[in-house]
């Protein structure tokens, strides 16, 4: 069935990535790392824990509706659990060479779209991890009798990133989110420093995610596309550090994805400025509400922040979301808050968004 439950190109509301996991689906994870339950047990579980989060969606009136990553160890399992022959997605590595050309096995954004469809006649959200990322984890120097450059790796990468749209759209989905936080890897020295180092042009990364990014959404009319630039989610963190000022007008000039999903929760994103380079009809989602500190905003400071991205970026143009995922990965997951503090801020989002754009 067709995913029409509503047209979500200029949604006012948004939410990004993971949800909170209970803790008896992390531990289920853990005993299946352990090999104490089956492939099955651990799918009940996820089902359970998904049934419940469709639920509590609907219940709050959020119009778009995920699966809250329940599936996924990490975010990048979504293209690392789908493939053969790349392990450098693996958190546990830094970066990682391939050990045969990249394969699609299974399509597991689609499977996870399947199931949190069945669910709800609302709008469901697919996502999965962005070209670019998936190059920044591929030891291309240790590679090079699989494929010559990256440029080699990234193609293929992209092939398999449109099968994975083209099959979605062909279940009917019509909002799809990629993950691309390897953007605001090109804003901190802290990331560019050891490209350089191993002989990449950062400049001509950019080009080559740029291009990339488009190439794996063209040629689908009547989708929504958005693109999420995450900065990470560690509290207090200091990397990722740097206003989007230096890649905005390129990057909102060249991407064509129709939302852009931006973190402005910390310091870290620096201010609105660059918005004034999003061209008309292009949507703008402020991620304004922490997903770090379970201090609950209060609806004033968001509208105050609004007005103040207004001032460079028409309010039709703008929308409201959390910064970034509550979940996180399972390895070594800590809790920023409790199930009942995220679905407040959920929750407010919810409202203020009613307040500002009815």
């Amino acid at each position: 069935m067709t995913d029409m439950a509503l047209p979500v190109t200029h949604l006012r509301v948004d939410q990004v990535g993971a949800l909170s996991r209970p803790e008896w689906l992390l531990e289920m994870f853990r005993r299946h790392g352990r090999g104490e339950v089956t492939d099955e047990d651990l799918r009940e579980a996820q089902d359970r824990s998904i049934r419940a989060l469709v639920a509590k969606q609907e219940s709050i009136g959020l119009p778009v509706i995920t699966d809250g990553e329940q599936r996924r160890r990490h975010f990048m399992e979504s293209f690392s659990g789908s493939v053969s022959g790349f392990a450098g997605a693996r958190p546990v590595l830094d970066r990682g060479p391939v050990s045969s050309r990249l394969r699609m096995e299974r399509d597991l954004p689609l499977e996870e779209y399947r199931f949190a469809k069945s669910l709800t006649t609302r709008t469901v959200k697919a996502s999965f991890i962005g070209p670019d990322r998936i190059a920044q984890k591929f030891e291309w120097e240790s590679s090079r009798a699989v494929y010559p450059d990256l440029d080699a790796f990234t193609a293929d990468v992209v092939d398999i990133e449109r099968r994975m749209v083209q099959e979605l759209v062909a279940e009917g989905c019509r909002y799809v989110q990629v993950d691309a936080p390897s953007y605001t890897a090109y804003l901190d020295p802290v990331s560019t420093l050891p490209m350089q180092a191993r002989g990449e042009d950062v400049e001509r990364n950019i080009g080559r995610a740029l291009a990339a990014d488009n190439a794996v959404i063209e040629g689908f009319p009547g989708v929504t596309f958005g693109v999420h630039l995450c900065r990470g989610k560690r509290p207090g963190s200091h990397r990722r550090v740097g206003g989007y000022d230096a890649i905005a007008e390129r990057l909102f000039n060249t991407l064509r994805h129709d939302r852009f999903l931006l973190e402005f929760d910390t310091d870290r994103a620096g201010g609105f400025e660059p918005l004034r380079f999003v061209p008309r009809g292009k949507i703008v989602v402020l991620g304004l509400v922490s997903i770090t500190s379970p201090r609950l905003e209060s609806k004033d400071e968001l509208k105050r922040r609004i007005d103040e991205a207004a001032r460079y970026l028409p309010l039709e143009q703008l929308a409201l979301s959390p910064a970034c995922g509550f979940g996180g990965g399972i390895f070594g997951a800590v809790r920023a808050m409790s199930d009942e503090e995220q679905w407040r801020k959920l929750e407010l989002v919810m409202q203020v968004a009613h307040e500002v754009w009815n």
